[in-house]
């Protein structure tokens, strides 16, 4: 197949301009190599620093403490006071926030104590483990994808 690169005027039906665009693409490989070993090597540096990257947790200790509060508390009929919702209206997130939150059991209480509901809306015990949150170190998924 012949070639012709118009912005570089690279005619790639010759041998010459052949090794040319050769050239130029393993230079633009070396050169993307570089950078992903760079952003790597400062992803490692800012994590020694204790600097982990992502988004800010939405709930603080103290919110998540008052959030568990809230759940826990039962009426006098013996059914709780709150629904998740209302707790979720009340510090401006969203259910599935104040599920996760109440799940890693930061507030008290045991790791997944909370029942989570499942995809037709009935409760489903949760999980022991999922391998795609984050368990505190700000680093979601198999590796690493955020910036310092």
């Amino acid at each position: 197949m012949d070639l012709v690169v118009l912005d570089q005027g690279i005619d790639t039906s010759t041998p010459v301009g052949k090794m040319f665009f050769h050239i130029l693409g393993a230079i633009a490989e070396f050169e993307h190599a570089l950078m992903s070993e760079r952003t790597r090597d400062g992803l490692a540096a800012a994590r020694a620093r204790g600097r982990t990257g992502g988004q800010k947790p939405k709930l603080g200790p103290r919110q998540v403490r008052l959030a568990r509060q809230m759940y826990e508390e039962t009426g006098p009929d013996g059914k709780r006071a709150h629904t998740v919702a209302e707790i979720a209206a009340e510090f401006g997130v969203t259910r599935p926030t104040i599920y996760r939150h109440l799940s890693k059991g930061l507030g008290g209480g045991e790791l997944g104590a909370v029942p989570v509901p499942g995809p037709s809306g009935l409760s489903a015990a949760p999980l022991p483990s999922d391998p795609w949150t984050d368990g505190g170190t700000g680093v979601r998924g198999r590796e690493s994808r955020t910036a310092p």
